[in-house]
């Protein structure tokens, strides 16, 4: 697919639908697109603010729509395929428990993940988030993943197709080390909320004996 020819013939209208439809089914290079379009900001050629704005509106309404179709489909979905996936309801409910504590951070962090973005509208959807929920994730997300796509296409200028292989070529590298990054940090705030659980159980104690040393 050449990005170059579509966005000389279309214009921004490459950007807005492009992004819409790759979340829900099209395969468009979004990545491409948007370093492409940093490098046209970078020579002036269009403005920022509204690729950037037009970036935005697309992905967080593709994801918007995946999410409601996911949402629609829900447990009908799981209870007409699940057996043959080996998805029980149980399992399925916990899955629901699990990612309604810590599941949202995929829904963020997923964009940069190569073929992660595209599923977890649906599997949002699915599960029966909280639109709020979804909606802070998600549209946060959407507005990171544009902003160092085409930060990344205007800072590197006419280099954005050299950058765009080194990107293709360490990907996963990159998403296994914000995957490992998010467990670390995981891990410290439960382990600061363990803590704190203990100093208070423990000063509940200190104060239950001293309560019952000055009893008469």
């Amino acid at each position: 697919m050449n990005i170059e020819a579509l966005f000389e013939q279309y214009g921004y209208a490459v950007l807005f639908i492009g992004l819409l439809l790759e979340f829900i089914a099209l395969p468009f290079p979004g990545e491409i697109t948007m370093l492409y379009v940093g490098y046209l900001i970078s020579m002036g050629t269009i403005n920022g603010w509204m690729a950037l704005f037009l970036s935005f509106i697309g992905t967080t309404l593709g994801m918007t729509v995946t999410y409601l179709i996911g949402l629609k489909a829900g447990m009908p979905f799981i209870q007409r395929v699940g057996k043959w996936v080996f998805i029980t309801p149980s399992k399925f409910d916990k899955t629901k428990k699990w990612f309604a504590k810590r599941g949202h951070f995929l829904v963020f962090i997923g964009y940069f993940i190569p073929g992660v973005r595209h599923v977890t509208g649906y599997l949002t959807g699915i599960l029966g988030s909280n639109f709020r929920t979804f909606a802070i994730y998600a549209y946060s997300g959407a507005l990171f993943w544009c902003t160092s796509f085409i930060g990344l296409g205007f800072v590197f200028g006419p280099q954005w197709d050299n950058l765009l292989h080194h990107l293709e070529r360490y990907s996963w590298r990159i998403a296994i080390i914000l995957v490992l990054l998010t467990v670390v940090v995981w891990l410290v705030k439960r382990k600061a909320q363990s803590s704190r659980l203990k100093a208070l159980k423990w000063d509940d104690a200190n104060k239950s004996i001293k309560s019952t040393d000055n009893c008469p």
